[in-house]
């Protein structure tokens, strides 16, 4: 995995495999990307939290299927899901049918809304881990990355506390990286700097890690 040119992603996302275009697509396209609105938090909360045990791709893959199963992620719709919409979720080839991540699906949105309520919007809880900041990395040999980090190890807990599901230090590393609070583009990697010009028009500031 070594693109020359302009479009050299690095050589340290094992996830990227260059010859699946939507995951190149993803990945010079989403990943790492500051979200700042809510429905997009929870579409990749749901996503990353269906993606434990399994490779990142075979959730892409299923993106679509999660987009129809989970009411475009409108997460008010999501939280109103009965154990009928459970049942029928569970022969719906197009998403993962494990019984405990559809139900947590529908737990989380609720939990989900709670946040909001008491912080006014899901975005002003999560960015509050970082500080209001992107933290940006340094990183460029494979073996640099971590797993997790102080951060995803404090929002892990917190949202364990208050409910959620599926949502370990490694899986809420992973959603800190797909929402843009942290930016793990390598050194090396073309996306890592465009991604940095761009916070300055998002009104956000950022710190090297």
């Amino acid at each position: 995995m070594d693109c020359k040119g302009d479009t050299n992603h690095g050589e340290s996302l094992p996830w990227l495999d260059e010859t699946k275009q939507d995951y190149v697509e993803y990945h010079d396209q989403e990943w790492g990307v500051p979200v700042l609105d809510d429905k997009t938090l929870f579409e990749f909360l749901v996503l990353e939290s269906a993606q434990a045990g399994l490779s990142w791709y075979t959730i892409l893959k299923r993106r679509e299927g999660y987009r129809i199963a989970f009411a475009d992620f409108d997460v008010e719709k999501v939280a109103a899901m009965t154990k009928e919409d459970e049942l029928r979720l569970q022969q719906d080839t197009s998403i993962i049918r494990n019984k405990l991540k559809i139900s947590s699906t529908i737990t989380n949105a609720q939990h989900f809304i709670a946040i909001q309520k008491e912080f006014g919007s899901f975005r002003n809880y999560l960015w509050s881990f970082t500080g209001n900041k992107v933290l940006v990395s340094r990183y460029t040999m494979l073996e640099d990355y971590p797993a997790t980090s102080k951060v995803s190890d404090a929002l892990s807990k917190d949202l364990k506390k208050r409910g959620f599901k599926f949502v370990g230090s490694t899986i809420v590393y992973a959603y800190l990286q797909a929402a843009g609070l942290i930016n793990d583009h390598s050194l090396d990697c073309y996306r890592r700097q465009e991604v940095i010009d761009s916070y300055q028009a998002l009104g956000l500031e950022y710190e090297l890690v």
